[in-house]
């Protein structure tokens, strides 16, 4: 009415024209304002998360209690509007903590190839008593200065002219509390919200999930997470070892199963005495469950093949003892790696008490689980010549799809595929050594591979140890054709020819701790790389003794090193800038070249993460757990980390490898480093964000910690 006015006593059309332009930030607040009803209101993508989990309830109640708010360029959210949820429309928002940038949240004008749009919860306050000072034994209510004792929360500006949808934080609180899926969305939890993640990778639709609880599908997707106890377990039946195999092939008969526990002989003076009758077996009321035997139907098959007397020759004969076993709360994910490791069938299980308290079988994993590492390896191990070892070798990579595309943790994946392609290179070396090389060597991977870290086919990273004193004429040309063999198989070969072809990394047994104890004592960058190498040295093949002596030396030669090596050996995990300069590189996302805002997984999360912890386990003299998650444990048990803290670098490791496995997947970028944010969902980018101001508070810890300049 106004401008109708003014244009009316001037009569000019021109200066209506003026005046609506000047007037538009005011006439898009009126609309903003005007907006509340849900034929105005501007579509809530009820599809994207966190909105994709709600029921219609729900979804009606977020209608009814959001409303339309405009902000003009530069203009902040006001100190009593830090109590809703919103949603960015369009433009974009920079979030600020006390002046400095933490992140950006952009409308889907930023990201015109998806359907998505940012979102933040403006009452989340920042942590002011971060995990990295309570590691270093601060007291934050005595050092921190009186002004700085009260958390300031975070601004929040408009970097250009922005449409929001602001939510009554009560609402969203009241959602939260009886849909858990909201809740694990939200959840200021790191490692809750990745597991709503990778619900998202399995390809599932979450429309289709009761948002009263998981369905069975999601609970196989998650299979590799549940403790083993969650399995139907075979039940348990011990016989002593004195038993004849006549009565043990009664109770497998009658019990249906194709083994009975044997108990040792050193066990039955500390038992009370067993009965045994045509109806029942006692079971012992203690007994050491680690150290029992087992004997199957092929034992018992092999006794008559041997013209042995059923009736009259001991269990304890063909026995085996010394059983691999494994924890009632371990995860199922370990109890596969265990068996095709191994190569066994049966797992007794142990209750913290140390008593058996069932058998797991590999039929009932591979039933429950419903995936086939177990056909892959022993395609491996039928392999006569390359050819079929290239069919196993690809079947790996069918494998990692479809447990990617399952949702399976990203953890358990890399850690199976470790196991399966140490069973490659074992069998690749038997295939071209003779047996006393094999006697005489040790076989070890190296970096992202010996750290069960390794997914996609990157680099080779390995070495050979030799026995003192052995020799062999051909091993040069062994070790030629195992490289050059692996490179066939999809295996490149290492740019920094880190492999057995180059003498310093096929050396004898001394030669090999003569060159650590050099590299030591070297301040060249490159002998921390060759150090970084062989801390993450891990098992194939031969005699694993070789590769023992060399951690142990490890643990010498760096007892005896200068006090300030680990400090420069912690220099190259801040040799990155500041994450968030990655992050300001996406803000100024208006079009061009996409591929020059792109964020360099490697550099700017997974070495950060993964040389911190190597260089926290070096100071610790942790050498006999080369993988992240392994040294991660260690920490905690040397009180070097928090549980919460560990857990919480853990989790953000796996993120990053799997963000770039999602990129080798959708790629032809096999080295899979870099990720264009434009390209992720809303949830993602939230996440990458998050995961990378867990690196910049690593980054910060390990600063202080070994006093060490960081920007």
């Amino acid at each position: 009415m106004l401008l109708a006015k003014q244009c009316y006593s001037k009569n000019d059309a021109t200066q209506f024209l003026y005046l609506l332009i000047i007037n538009v930030p005011l006439l898009i607040k009126l609309f903003a304002k005007c907006a509340i009803k849900d034929d105005a209101m501007p579509h809530l993508d009820f599809t994207q998360p966190p909105f994709d989990v709600l029921s219609a309830a729900e979804r009606q109640s977020i209608k009814k209690n959001t409303q339309v708010r405009y902000l003009a360029k530069d203009e902040s959210l006001p100190a009593d509007d830090l109590q809703y949820f919103y949603v960015v429309l369009k433009g974009q928002i920079e979030q600020l903590l006390d002046g400095e940038f933490v992140a950006t949240y952009l409308g889907s004008n930023h990201s015109d190839h998806l359907n998505s749009n940012d979102w933040f919860d403006s009452r989340r306050l920042p942590k002011l008593l971060t995990e990295d000072a309570i590691q270093e034994g601060k007291n934050p209510t005595s050092t921190l200065p009186t002004s700085q004792k009260t958390i300031s929360p975070y601004q929040f500006r408009a970097i250009e002219d922005t449409l929001l949808l602001q939510m009554n934080g009560s609402t969203v609180d009241k959602i939260s509390a009886q849909n858990h899926l909201v809740r694990q969305l939200l959840s200021e939890d790191l490692p809750e919200r990745l597991k709503a993640l990778q619900q998202r990778r399995s390809g599932q639709s979450l429309d289709a999930i009761s948002y009263h609880g998981y369905n069975d599908q999601q609970e196989v997707q998650q299979i590799m997470l549940q403790p083993v106890i969650d399995i139907s377990l075979l039940p348990v039946h011990i016989i002593d070892a004195t038993s004849s195999l006549y009565e043990a092939a009664h109770i497998m008969t009658k019990a249906g199963l194709k083994h009975v526990l044997v108990r040792p002989l050193d066990q039955l003076n500390h038992m009370q005495t067993q009965t045994l009758d045509n109806d029942s077996l006692q079971t012992p009321k203690s007994y050491s469950g680690r150290t029992l035997g087992i004997l199957t139907d092929t034992d018992i098959c092999r006794a008559v093949s041997d013209q042995q007397n059923p009736a009259t020759t001991p269990c304890q004969r063909y026995a085996s003892f010394n059983l691999r076993t494994i924890d009632a709360d371990d995860e199922i994910g370990d109890a596969l790696l265990t068996m095709t490791r191994y190569r066994i069938h049966r797992l007794p299980v142990i209750d913290s008490n140390g008593e058996v308290v069932g058998v797991l079988g590999q039929s009932d994993m591979l039933a429950h689980i419903g995936h086939h590492s177990q056909l892959i390896s022993i395609q491996i191990e039928k392999a006569k010549d390359l050819h079929s070892l290239d069919t196993a070798v690809e079947l790996i990579g069918r494998y990692i799809r479809a447990q990617h595309q399952n949702g399976v943790k990203i953890g358990n994946v890399s850690r199976m595929v470790q196991t399966l392609n140490a069973q490659v290179f074992t069998k690749l070396w038997q295939l071209i050594v003779p047996e006393d090389v094999m006697a005489n060597t040790c076989v070890i991977v190296m970096g992202s591979e010996g750290r069960g870290e390794q997914i996609m086919r990157t680099d080779q990273d390995n070495a050979l140890i030799i026995r003192d004193g052995f020799t062999h004429p051909d091993l040069a040309n062994f070790a030629e054709t195992f490289n050059n063999h692996l490179a066939a198989l999809g295996y490149p070969l290492c740019d920094g020819n880190i492999m057995m072809t180059n003498p310093m990394w096929r050396q004898p047994l001394k030669q090999f701790e003569a060159q650590i104890g050099l590299w030591f004592r070297n301040t060249d960058p490159i002998h921390s790389i060759y150090l970084s190498a062989i801390f993450d040295a891990e098992y194939v093949c031969g005699d694993e003794s070789l590769l023992t002596h060399v951690r142990e030396h490890l643990k010498i030669a760096h007892r005896q090193s200068d006090p300030m090596f680990v400090r420069q050996f912690a220099r190259a995990a801040l040799q990155f800038g500041d994450v968030s300069q990655w992050w300001q590189k996406f803000v100024p996302l208006l079009g061009g070249k996409p591929s020059s805002y792109d964020i360099d997984l490697k550099k700017a999360g997974i070495f950060p993460l993964v040389h911190g912890i190597r260089t926290l386990a070096l100071e610790n003299d942790i050498f006999d757990a080369p993988s992240s998650k392994g040294r991660l444990k260690a920490l905690v048990q040397a009180r070097a980390l928090t549980q919460p803290r560990a857990d919480t670098l853990l989790e953000a490791l796996e993120f990053f490898m799997a963000q770039r496995l999602s990129v080798a997947l959708s790629t032809d970028d096999k080295h899979a480093r870099q990720v264009d944010p434009t390209t992720l969902s809303a949830l993602e980018r939230d996440l990458l964000k998050e995961c990378l101001a867990v690196v910049k508070s690593f980054k910060g810890q390990l600063s202080r910690h070994y006093q060490l300049e960081f920007n």
